[in-house]
């Protein structure tokens, strides 16, 4: 990453413009054009640096429902399990931990009666247990990760 992607990446962690042209918005902040703001931004999903970017629902507050999940997957079915669980389009994330429970993944869903099917459609998938951790609490953290 060089300055200018440094810049567009701190930039945009702190929101994207509602405007017709956000992107030219962003690019007239940083001093720069359009079209390299959003040529920066696919090469940088295109190298991995970003693994996303778009928007961030509520889907509690559109009626919906989340909930953290966690799997024991044994190491040499790792990369297979995990191409079975990021097929499931209710899956928002998925991280690896070094821990027993080496697979966590958030679910959101539109209508929270959904959850368990989802839950027990993976579990038929992938033929292993999934644990299921409902937020009890919210806590609001406002993370950056500055590049």
């Amino acid at each position: 990453m060089d300055a200018l992607d440094r810049l567009l990446v701190n930039r945009l962690q702190g929101g994207f413009p509602l405007a017709e042209r956000p992107f030219a918005e962003v690019a007239r902040a940083l001093g720069t054009d359009e079209a390299t703001v959003i040529r920066r931004l696919a090469r940088l999903r295109e190298e991995g640096v970003l693994t996303r970017f778009g928007p961030l629902f509520d889907a509690e507050r559109m009626g919906g429902a989340v909930t953290l999940c966690a799997m024991e997957v044994p190491p040499a079915r790792f990369e297979e399990v995990t191409a079975i669980v990021n097929a499931f389009p209710e899956v928002a994330h998925n991280y690896e931990r070094e821990h027993r429970f080496n697979m966590w993944f958030v679910l959101a869903v539109a209508d929270p009666a959904e959850i368990p099917g989802v839950i027990g459609r993976i579990e038929r998938e992938t033929g292993l247990p999934v644990l299921n951790f409902p937020k009890e609490r919210e806590y609001f953290l406002e993370l950056r990760l500055d590049a």
